[in-house]
């Protein structure tokens, strides 16, 4: 019971107070450290804290226990690029057991891929690395967000800020929670001014975020990024 408690706080308290959170992992840990679901909770908890030595470690032991469940792989990988060992990362991303992944799970994984490379100053490989055609899916998907996000994020740094300014918008566009920074980044690459939208009626502001989602959620053909095989 003790453990369960520790376990729903470190939920409940994973993305507004990672802190906090990883200090209930850590204290479910210490009283069933042999049960692969709270070596997965502790890890998960030390990967959101940046503690990626200990996140690394407490998600191996996961996966040992957890019978060589391979969706911890994209988290393991970033680990190892925390750690600054690109190489090791790429050999994670490039597993055989990396093909048991799910959708998600592959989309996560080129993610992490394409920080390794930008890591290494392989920006073309980077920009490359996420023309999936997940990211020409019309449809909203659990991971548009942070791809879009990701595909905007590395065409900037690899000076294509007219495209990346695009994608910025569709990931504002897909972005409805507001998780991201992807409208002010699109208004700073655009040269748009941010304004205080608290004192506005909340339907003049649904209707302006309908508008940005009608122009920019579904790609424009003419400006498809190219398939890998291309």
């Amino acid at each position: 019971m003790r453990v369960a408690r520790h376990l729903v706080m470190a939920g409940r308290l994973a993305e507004d107070e990672p802190e906090q959170s990883y200090k209930h992992a850590r204290a479910a840990r210490r009283v069933a450290s042999r049960v692969g679901i709270v070596r997965e909770a502790a890890g998960i908890a030390a990967y959101n804290t940046g503690e990626w030595a200990e996140a690394l470690a407490e998600l191996r032991a996961a996966r040992r226990l957890m019978l060589g469940d391979d969706a911890y792989l994209p988290l393991m990988a970033d680990c190892e690029r925390g750690l600054g060992r690109p190489e090791r990362a790429l050999d994670l991303i490039k597993s055989p057991e990396a093909k048991n992944l799910d959708v998600m799970g592959r989309v996560e994984l080129r993610i992490v891929e394409s920080g390794v490379r930008r890591d290494l100053g392989q920006l073309d490989a980077a920009v490359v690395t996420l023309q999936i055609p997940e990211l020409r899916d019309r449809r909203l998907r659990p991971w548009s967000v942070r791809l879009f996000y990701a595909y905007a994020d590395v065409l900037e740094e690899a000076g294509r800020a007219s495209e990346a300014a695009d994608w910025f918008a569709r990931a504002a566009a897909a972005d409805r929670d507001g998780e991201t920074d992807a409208a002010e980044r699109y208004a700073e690459l655009d040269g748009l001014q941010i304004v205080d939208t608290e004192d506005l009626e909340e339907d003049v502001e649904d209707n302006a975020v309908a508008e940005v989602g009608a122009m920019f959620l579904e790609p424009k053909t003419a400006e498809e990024p190219p398939s890998e095989e291309d």
